[in-house]
């Protein structure tokens, strides 16, 4: 079967540069069942799952002299062996390493002459325990005709969903006489498509980035908030195709405790932590910091919009069930400000305009809402900030709340699970959190050279917590 990308994923497969790969991450780390978890076990249920996510299945093919968006079509000779492989810690493997390793596979492009995912087994963790990464290209899942492989691999029970059996034929590749053809028509049809798609091929991405704007839509506080470039900061420099990983687990309870406190979102926490942890690590590296100081940060948020209102959400952002969406902003965080309760009232402020605007999703809702599970909405929310110049903005966040229960892969529970998001163009480091089973988990994407200090955010996001704690205390 032949489908042309949209001209979103178009956008997002041609933003693919060597130091910018354009996949989102996932690492769940699972409790090993005494019956074990092999290779050959999880091969079984992804294969058994891919009839949940066609895509999956299938490969993008450019058409010659760029006369037409390239097309979604079925791998003749797919192999669920290199999607799915193999890795080992050398026992007892550490958490750091684990960390390491993630680092080296999130700055592996993918293959684009094969379906644009992959999925690693990682075994040899200590404490009994294996993990899972999963990388897939920000093209490929859209939340609605292609969720992230990784979600459909989770069960809510230790024993598997039953899954009904399913024959996989290949539709035939179709020539490349025939993808010509079919472009040739389409633009006869749709002329000013057709010149949409030669100029994105011709001219890079700045069309192309002028077409997912459009398409995709901002909001209004996003346009006052975008009239001035962001502010420069240690942040933003040219990056290099190599990363360092860190992560972050904490207390759901905690980020509780503090919005019961002060009157805010559990949202509104997170971001004044963040702000915390980013001011005192541009004091660590001797930058200036002065009252005023800000660093903007790109937030994509899930939010719910009424059914029956005439909301038009193809204009307000990417959503993929008919009563939600994914809708991003900009937000001043004030890392100037040195009191912890001063900044989390400036960042409750600054959200509550935002908030008037358009309802959040809970985790509670996201539970019930089929195309958003936290590993696709930080995927969906990577494609919607990168629609955006990053000269308006520092560093992207996105944040995921996940479901309060535990969840199971072939009988092995997941205990922890880390989102990771792609870096944008001259941004040293993007910051992803998903809410799993009582606890909040930050996953830190950085730059290997220009953010080596990457594990120092670490640490001053824990410290930035626990200085709002005590405020509240």
């Amino acid at each position: 079967m032949v489908t042309r990308l949209t001209t979103q994923d178009a956008s997002f497969y041609f933003l693919e540069a060597s130091s910018t790969p354009m996949h989102v991450g996932s690492l769940a780390i699972f409790r090993k069942p005494r019956s074990g978890l092999s290779y050959e076990e999880l091969l079984r249920l992804v294969e058994e799952r891919l009839s949940l996510v066609p895509r999956y299945r299938q490969k993008v093919r450019e058409v010659a002299l760029g006369l037409s968006r390239p097309v979604w079509v079925d791998d003749q000779d797919f192999d669920i062996e290199y999607h799915v492989r193999r890795s080992a810690l050398p026992k007892p493997g550490s958490d750091a390493q684990l960390h390491d390793l993630v680092a080296r596979l999130t700055s592996r492009p993918l293959d684009n002459t094969r379906p644009l995912w992959e999925m690693y087994l990682v075994e040899g963790l200590s404490n009994n325990r294996f993990a899972i990464f999963t990388k897939s290209h920000s093209s490929l899942v859209d939340g609605e005709t292609a969720p992230e492989i990784g979600q459909v691999i989770l069960d809510s029970a230790k024993t598997r969903r039953p899954m009904a059996e399913e024959l996989w034929m290949p539709s035939p590749e179709p020539s490349e006489t025939t993808l010509v053809a079919g472009a040739l028509a389409d633009i006869l049809a749709r002329p000013g498509e057709g010149l949409a798609s030669l100029r994105m091929t011709l001219s890079g991405m700045a069309s192309a980035l002028g077409e997912t704007v459009r398409a995709v839509g901002k909001l209004a506080a996003v346009v006052r908030t975008a009239t001035q470039v962001a502010p420069a900061t240690p942040l933003n420099a040219t990056i290099s195709r190599n990363r360092r990983f860190a992560v972050v687990k904490t207390e759901l309870g905690d980020y509780r405790k503090i919005r019961a406190r002060y009157g805010c979102e559990v949202n509104d926490v997170i971001l004044a932590v963040v702000s915390g942890a980013l001011r005192n690590w541009l004091l660590s590296r001797g930058e200036p910091v002065a009252e005023s100081t800000t660093v903007r940060a790109m937030v994509p948020m899930s939010v719910y919009v009424d059914p029956d209102t005439d909301v038009d959400l193809g204009q307000r952002g990417e959503w993929s069930d008919p009563r939600s969406m994914v809708s991003s902003f900009l937000i001043d965080l004030p890392v100037g400000e040195p009191n912890a309760v001063v900044r989390l009232s400036h960042v409750a402020h600054a959200m509550e305009a935002h908030a008037k605007q358009s309802r959040r999703v809970t985790a509670q809702t996201l539970v019930r809402l089929s195309g958003f599970a936290p590993a696709t909405l930080h995927a969906m929310s990577a494609r919607v900030a990168s629609s955006f110049s990053q000269r308006m903005f520092n560093l992207m966040i996105t944040n995921a709340p996940g479901p309060q229960m535990p969840l199971y892969v072939g009988g092995a529970r997941m205990l922890e699970m880390y989102p990771v998001s792609p870096l944008l163009k001259n941004q040293t480091l993007s910051i992803a959190l998903t809410s799993y089973d009582g606890n909040v988990y930050y996953g830190l994407n950085a730059d290997r050279d220009a953010m080596a200090d990457v594990d120092v955010v670490a640490a001053l996001l824990y410290q930035s917590l626990e200085e709002l704690l005590d405020a509240s205390r």
